[in-house]
């Protein structure tokens, strides 16, 4: 434990010092040598207590970086998943120069934030396309939601799954046979048909590999948002993404 904070003390005196950790070696120390450095150092991080915070900034933005470029990697690695899996609904504009991906859940507090704020950018810009996975892991309630929406696309195509999309993103409460069929009937869609279509093959296969692609890329949380080679794991605001997309049209 005493070198474990002796360690920390010594990384936060390399900041303000610009005395290189290699220049003291802790193990080959006297029991009072050490403890005259801890002495020592407990008496300048005492009177210099804002280099503890600089020191966790710098370690914080140090983490950030590393899992920013092993993230890049994760993209790279499972490219053609992400972006052309075949089966993913793909919105905005199908041929636009900058592809946003959203893992979302339906039940999900800050996937329902993000949403109306995906649409505006989707509708500000005019060459997104945009790639929608159902990463359903809230409880029963989103695994019902997304073979719902995936059901009614297999049943009625692209705009049957559009439809049940938006609606979903915004129904409240439990999910049953019978508010099933009610939305079903709202959208237009052949309630027996889509209810029997939730539980099929292709439902079935969809959510697996999608499930399987958010476990390689270490996605565990909803909304995540891959723009370009960054990977986001979170909610955005609408100027957060538009600058994301900006710099991954300048990369382009």
């Amino acid at each position: 434990m005493l070198k474990t904070r002796l360690a920390s003390s010594v990384f936060a005196l390399t900041l303000a010092t610009g005395v290189q950790a290699a220049d003291l070696d802790l193990d080959n120390m006297s029991d009072a040598d050490r403890a005259a450095f801890g002495a020592q150092v407990r008496a300048y991080l005492l009177e210099n207590p804002e280099v503890i915070m600089e020191a966790v900034q710098v370690l914080e933005e140090r983490q950030a970086a590393e899992q920013a470029q092993g993230d890049v990697a994760l993209v790279e690695n499972n490219a053609e998943a992400i972006f052309n899996d075949g089966y993913s609904w793909v919105g905005g504009n199908p041929e636009g120069d900058v592809t946003i991906v959203e893992f979302f859940d339906y039940r999900c507090g800050f996937c329902r934030r993000a949403h109306p704020e995906v649409a505006e950018l989707l509708e500000l810009d005019g060459n997104i396309r945009y790639v929608a996975k159902e990463l359903p892991i809230l409880g029963e309630n989103s695994v019902i939601s997304s073979r719902f929406a995936l059901a009614a696309r297999e049943v009625s195509g692209e705009e049957a799954y559009e439809a049940a999309k938006e609606a979903l993103i915004v129904l409240n409460g439990d999910l049953d046979d019978t508010v099933l069929s009610r939305l079903a009937d709202t959208l237009g869609l052949d309630a027996d048909a889509v209810l029997a279509a939730m539980d099929s093959d292709a439902v079935n296969q969809q959510l697996s590999s999608t499930r399987e692609l958010a476990q390689a890329l270490q996605i565990n949380g909803t909304p995540s948002f891959i723009m370009g080679d960054q990977l986001i794991r979170g909610y955005m605001p609408l100027e957060a993404m538009q600058e994301i997309v900006a710099e991954a049209r300048q990369d382009g």
